[in-house]
């Protein structure tokens, strides 16, 4: 089997596989659990399973399948099987009361959960490390020959090349004259006249990627008239590396094709309406139940511990570098540079009692009421203060990027270890990155591991939380 560009069709009967391996863990665990309660007896159990499947079917055709993609991270996979067993659990609450079935009691539901997960994550893995190590045998890589030698064809020979399970085999590139800073590993065979040439004595070719300039069209339309006659798949590789280094992500509007230098998920309307969804339900529930209740301890010994408020409002900007009011509880003595200067290690600002709040992120939990007006969101880039980002949108690069989306109470930036004061520049920059990351890869298991992360630094105790 081809790698390359025969990817399309064998992705897709990779993902079909997939799918019906969760789909049998499903029914096997699922009877497992009705068996094990005393149900499968009992009317309407085998309705319940057949819907049950159904619905976890719907949930992971949705979620699909991205193991076989090659840039896919190894944390992706169990974070997108969580996406999909939590929108099937929520799912099967729902449809099993509508429908009146009986259904498994919450304790057997959530250890049935936790499997589905657990055992899903190991058979995509096994999948995803056989499809690696298919990739990886010689028999089964993919001919390609690189017709050009700018940046654009030299990243893409290190792409190809450096990962071994990608299944590529580069045999050489051409070129009006050899380029001193091409690979060596990577042949100069002739120059793009030589190419059909070379062509017609090599049958192993299956992939030629072209990225000369537009002045030689007369060329390139060669190069296509003769690998679409001769079953070569011709790949134009564009010339956007002279001006700009970034990756592109390619979308289209009806039929016209465009590039975007970022991928942005939030983009999309039903993102945005999943994750607006989640923070009103989770902002509500918190602010209806847990937050009356620390509200009033904070109330005491706040007024005991340090004259005036309780809540610290100050001037942050948000979605689209619109400026709002981002409240907290707090933690530091009326003082003038409130607005100016960033809490440090051993600020005299700040009170014992502050020290705590922020140290266990008590602090921030007012900005539940900024989710619920729709300022904030529960994970994003944290909101800076005026100021900072008219001082650091002139000194970062892409600074700006990060008011993209909502600013969040928590964000991958600070669980990742660029939290609290930023003493050096280099520290805002690796915040802004993580940022920019974090909009680029969105996804709704990310969040959850993000807020997981939040609160397993809070309860240990976070050093940078100061």
């Amino acid at each position: 089997m081809k790698t390359g560009f025969y990817d399309k069709h064998y992705n897709v009967l990779l993902s079909a596989a997939t799918m019906v391996g969760d789909f049998l863990i499903c029914v096997f665990l699922y009877i497992l659990f009705i068996k094990k309660a005393g149900y499968w007896e009992l009317p309407g159990l085998r309705q319940s399973l057949v819907v049950s499947s159904m619905l976890y079917i719907f949930c992971i055709y949705t979620g699909g399948v991205i193991l076989f993609r090659r840039n896919t991270k190894n944390y992706q996979i169990p974070l997108l099987v969580f996406r999909n067993v939590i929108y099937y659990g929520i799912g099967y609450i729902i449809i099993m009361k509508l429908g009146h079935f009986r259904v498994l009691s919450p304790y057997g539901l959530s250890l049935f959960i936790v499997l589905l997960a657990v055992s899903s994550t190991i058979y995509r893995m096994i999948i995803r490390y056989s499809v690696r190590i298919y990739r990886s045998r010689a028999v089964n890589r993919t001919n390609a020959i690189l017709v050009g030698s700018t940046v654009n064809n030299m990243e893409l020979y290190r792409e190809m090349t450096e990962v071994s399970y990608y299944g590529y085999n580069v045999l050489g590139y051409f070129d009006y004259e050899p380029n001193p800073d091409f690979p060596e590993k990577c042949p100069y065979l002739g120059t793009p006249d030589d190419v059909i040439g070379y062509l017609k004595e090599h049958d192993e070719v299956e992939e030629l990627y072209c990225c000369l300039p537009s002045k030689y069209h007369d060329t390139i339309r060669g190069l296509i008239h003769y690998c679409t006659n001769n079953l070569i798949h011709f790949f134009s590789v564009p010339n956007l590396r002279n001006y700009l280094h970034n990756r592109m992500h390619f979308y289209m509007l009806g039929n016209v094709p465009y590039l975007s230098i970022y991928n942005e998920p939030l983009s999309r309307v039903e993102n945005r309406m999943i994750k607006r969804v989640f923070d009103v339900v989770f902002s509500l529930t918190f602010l209806c139940t847990l937050f009356p209740i620390i509200f009033i301890i904070v109330f005491i010994i706040t007024k005991i511990t340090m004259p005036g408020p309780i809540f610290f409002r100050q001037k942050r900007n948000g979605l689209d570098n619109k400026v709002f009011y981002c409240l907290k509880f707090r933690s530091m003595k009326v003082n003038a540079d409130a607005d100016k200067l960033q809490a440090t290690k051993n600020d005299p600002r700040k009170t014992k009692w502050g020290d705590i709040m922020r140290k266990t992120n008590i602090d921030e939990l007012p900005q539940f009421i900024n989710v619920l007006m729709g300022d904030m969101s529960i994970v994003g880039p944290r909101p800076h203060m005026l100021m900072h980002t008219e001082e650091y949108s002139k000194l970062i690069d892409k600074y700006m990027v990060r008011h993209f989306v909502k600013p969040g109470i928590t964000g991958w930036s600070q669980v990742t270890g660029f939290r609290g004061e930023t003493k050096e520049l280099s520290q805002m920059e690796g915040r802004v990155k993580g940022d920019i990351w974090y909009m680029e890869h969105w996804t709704f298991g990310l969040d959850i591991y993000i807020i997981y992360k939040t609160i397993a630094n809070a309860v240990k105790g976070d050093k940078a939380a100061y």
